[in-house]
């Protein structure tokens, strides 16, 4: 863990983290690269901060160290964790939701075989020839949570394919305004393949601080969490 000085005693932190899952049918699917490894950073620093953590995990992501002390729900498609998150945070006072999982853009709407016809098998597909997909948009979470807790200090993630950070931090701007967040920690892609990438953390008083990994990021997020409340 890092030098956290961050206090959340008695406070109450809802992470989610690592890829949503998409199925086809019972045994295919498609999800990202996110492993989870940010969360697992984030609910390791909430947990020292003296919070109590929820740790919503994707079905391939990996789980916190101190996961016997956390309370774990893991969750498949991007439905199914809005559906989740909904539930816990109108069921129970949530301090904090921190939306670190990779949601998927498109979920699956039909699918065909190669004369056109409707498939309705939902154990495995044929794999004698491949299946034409149709994909629809996927919900987007982010966006409803504030609408179900209005009380919440919402965090999100913003992840772009870009070096530039003027662009990611407009970017990041956009979708904390447009979900009526209060952080939203900005990235680029290449923070899927190490733990050294910087991150920006945008806060909606237009404040912007950069910090360099994963780790010092979580570390950061809770100090900023802390202030906040």
């Amino acid at each position: 863990m890092g030098d956290c000085v961050a206090n959340l005693a008695n406070k109450k932190v809802l992470i989610t983290s690592g890829g949503t899952l998409e199925k086809w049918d019972r045994v295919r699917g498609h999800t990202n690269l996110s492993k989870g490894t940010m969360g697992c950073y984030l609910a390791e620093e909430a947990l020292a901060s003296g919070a109590e953590v929820i740790y919503l995990h994707g079905y391939f992501a990996q789980l916190p160290e101190h996961k016997d002390s956390m309370r774990l729900v893991m969750f498949e498609g991007i439905e199914d964790l809005g559906n989740k998150v909904k539930s816990i945070v109108q069921s129970e006072h949530i301090d904090f939701v921190i939306m670190a999982a990779a949601g998927s853009d498109w979920v699956i709407d039909q699918v065909y075989d190669q004369s056109g016809n409707l498939m309705t098998e939902k154990g495995k597909m044929p794999s004698d020839e491949p299946p034409i997909i149709h994909f629809k948009k996927a919900p987007k979470v982010l966006g409803q949570i504030k609408g179900w807790a209005p009380e919440t200090t919402l965090v999100g993630f913003k992840l772009e394919a870009t070096d530039n950070i003027n662009y990611l931090i407009d970017r990041a701007k956009l979708r904390m305004n447009s979900s009526d967040a209060q952080f939203m920690v900005a990235n680029s892609s290449n923070s899927l393949y190490g733990v050294n990438e910087p991150h920006f953390i945008v806060s909606s008083t237009g404040e912007v601080v950069r910090v360099e990994g994963k780790l010092d990021t979580a570390v950061m997020l809770m100090k900023l969490l802390a202030e906040a409340k």
